[in-house]
């Protein structure tokens, strides 16, 4: 990330920057989760695979789903379209870690209400929407909907939740955000300059949404 850099055309990764390291918008959202790992716990669903249920709730999670939407996925126990009345369970969920997903789903108050309907009460939803983010050519381009802002989050979740039961916030500055969209890792950056929020310049939103 030296001067020369932001006048590049070219990014330094394709790929958020998983093939340089660890992307910076994961480093935002770990450290959300690590907050909140006290909410992972009892019957935990989790999208595409378990990797952070097990990494924050470890033993506190009793039983463990996966959504995925393609059939043919072997750690999948639940197929099909968050968004689509059925798909998911009612009243069946302690928590629900829904990172990086929602861009992705079209009918987005759909996809909320099947989330909310999902959570047992006092159920947690754990979210996280990109805000300023390259749209890559992987599996999930044709996909890509959706860029977030907090207040657009706030009013999404507070069609189905309470809205008192709703935190919404931001993180990322205009250093984090230049460094994501060129690709570069945490690994490569000052970690030091990633920490203060702009929330003009955030590249993630979180949420914890209680059902």
């Amino acid at each position: 990330m030296r001067w020369g850099r932001i006048s590049s055309i070219r990014p330094l990764s394709a790929a958020y920057g998983y093939d340089r390291g660890t992307p910076i918008d994961r480093a935002y959202i770990e450290a959300f989760l690590a907050e909140h790992a006290s909410d992972i716990r009892g019957c935990v669903l989790e999208i595409g695979d378990d990797n952070y249920s097990r990494g924050f709730g470890g033993p506190a999670v009793a039983r463990q789903d996966i959504l995925h939407i393609h059939p043919g996925n072997p750690a999948a126990t639940i197929v099909g379209d968050l968004a689509s009345p059925g798909t998911l369970p009612s009243n069946a969920f302690d928590c629900i870690i829904l990172t990086q997903t929602l861009q992705y789903v079209f009918n987005l108050q759909a996809a909320v209400q099947q989330i909310h309907r999902a959570l047992r009460p006092g159920g947690v939803a754990l979210i996280t929407v990109p805000a300023i983010s390259p749209i890559c050519g992987d599996e999930w381009r044709d996909s890509h909907y959706w860029l977030f802002t907090a207040r657009a989050v706030e009013r999404l979740l507070s069609g189905s939740f309470d809205v008192d039961k709703v935190n919404v916030s931001s993180f990322g500055n205009l250093y984090a955000a230049t460094a994501f969209l060129h690709g570069a890792a945490v690994e490569e950056v000052s970690r030091r300059k990633l920490v203060p929020v702009n929330p003009e310049y955030a590249i993630t939103i979180v949420a914890r949404a209680v059902a």
